[in-house]
């Protein structure tokens, strides 16, 4: 089963598993600097059993945690140790969308510049957001080695982000993503050396273009990175029921579930 739902600017309620495509514009970056970003209470699915593990999943732009937490439930029964939080991206102004406010983890001013003219700041505060929700879960006890963080598209560049972290995770889930400021060094700190990577594409994807995705996956192989690319045919700036099963395996190893 092939999931593909792209919706115009001006769709209000994110459906499970939707990508948008906005339009493209080459007007100055709106600024964050002086705007205040509120996150909601991110989403959380509880563990059927004892709390030993947490899959931390990140959504795309203009989405919400709302549009991937089926797959919480979907996983639920394979990992019964694991807590699904979903957590949802504040508000902000994307330069890519002519500046309008929406769900965003850091600016894009369009699709051709999304590495030649990076959101450094925005980036680095959503990483700061996501190590504050894994250190949550390693005060209620959760080892860090079992704390899988993963993202769609700008979501899953979040993800990537987390393999700077000084703390140990237990895996990095990149769905149709991109690894960002790749020219900052380290890209990967001591702690993560060897956490594994998995990355899925579609080849058809028209917004993060596969080739990229692929470029990424060559220069974390580069660094020693421990990492995976799996290519999915005919696949858009999307998902399907292959890469859940996928993403679900890989985790099981991960966590020993």
């Amino acid at each position: 089963m092939l999931v593909r739902s792209l919706a115009p600017v001006s769709s209000a309620v994110p459906s499970p598993f939707r990508s948008r495509l906005y339009r493209v514009t080459h007007n100055a970056r709106a600024s964050h600097t002086t705007m205040a970003l509120n996150y909601a209470r991110p989403i959380e699915i509880p563990p059927a059993g004892p709390h030993t593990s947490t899959f931390i999943m990140l959504h795309g732009l203009g989405d919400t945690g709302d549009g991937w937490s089926d797959i919480g439930y979907m996983f639920k029964q394979s990992l019964p140790g694991t807590k699904f939080i979903f957590p949802h991206a504040p508000r902000r102004p994307i330069t890519l969308n002519y500046g309008m406010s929406m769900p965003g983890w850091y600016d894009i001013p369009s699709l051709e510049e999304i590495q030649r003219s990076e959101d450094a700041a925005g980036l680095r505060e959503s990483q700061r957001y996501v190590e504050e929700l894994v250190q949550k879960e390693i005060a209620a006890g959760v080892p860090s080695s079992k704390i899988v963080v993963g993202g769609f598209s700008q979501g899953g560049a979040v993800a990537f982000m987390m393999l700077r972290s000084n703390t140990k995770l237990g895996g990095i889930v990149a769905l149709s993503s991109y690894l960002p400021l790749h020219k900052e060094q380290p890209v990967i700190s001591e702690s993560n050396e060897k956490t594994p990577i998995f990355m899925c594409h579609g080849d058809a994807d028209q917004v993060v273009s596969f080739d990229f995705g692929q470029r990424s996956y060559q220069l974390l192989s580069s660094m020693g990175a421990n990492v995976e690319f799996q290519t999915y045919l005919g696949m858009g700036h999307s998902a399907c029921q292959r890469e859940f099963d996928d993403v679900l395996e890989c985790v099981k190893g991960w966590l020993g579930a």
